[in-house]
């Protein structure tokens, strides 16, 4: 299990993606992948709205205290991990079916969350505002994402794995957009990067 690295100078961003998969997929689960997807996507969008609730809380807690509350940064944590393994699932880049479950660990990508910190609270107050370029850059990578899986999903049915660099690129890309809405639900300040190598 490795990590696709994220780093400033010396410094670790405080989200990360992990990823422990072995390339190897069933044809006969990639072939029906969307179709098996569904009750999943029902789930995040179910708890999403729970998420989108809590991140308004975590706002109005962040602009007084200047930090995210223990319960609400881990129920976003969880959300964040959860939403991202359907979103792996659906791009190919795992092969199991995700389980119900935003614990840490499990599965063959997972996302690292840093425990909550001290935040600007003037960074906070404006977030979303600061986060529109990462969010329009991050609604890009998703579009090429999509790209991405639509040709990993000929070449899987053909060869029953994943191209490794296609898994890679998709991972980088994938990363990039954890770590935006990571940002946006005030799990960390550290702006998304671009940093970092694509192999995990």
């Amino acid at each position: 299990m490795s990590e696709t690295t994220t780093y400033s100078g010396a410094e670790r961003h405080p989200i990360g993606l992990i990823v422990a998969d072995d390339l190897q997929r069933n044809r006969l689960t990639v072939f029906f992948r969307l179709l098996l997807a569904i009750p999943h996507i029902v789930v995040v969008a179910l708890w999403g709205l729970g998420a989108f609730l809590a991140v308004i809380v975590a706002w109005f807690a962040g602009v007084f205290t200047g930090r995210v509350p223990d319960g609400l940064h881990n129920f976003l944590a969880a959300f964040l991990r959860y939403s991202t393994r359907v979103s792996a699932y659906v791009f190919l880049l795992a092969d199991p079916w995700p389980p119900f479950s935003g614990q840490q660990g499990g599965y063959a990508i997972d996302v690292r969350t840093d425990p909550p910190q001290q935040q600007s609270r003037l960074t906070i107050g404006f977030r979303v505002i600061l986060a529109i370029p990462a969010l329009i850059l991050s609604q890009v990578f998703r579009y090429v994402n999509q790209i991405v899986a639509f040709l990993g999903w000929f070449y899987a049915l053909a060869t029953g794995r994943m191209n490794e660099g296609m898994r890679n690129i998709s991972a980088w890309l994938l990363r990039y957009e954890v770590q935006t809405y990571a940002y946006v639900m005030l799990l960390t300040q550290r702006y998304p990067s671009l940093a970092g190598a694509p192999t995990p």
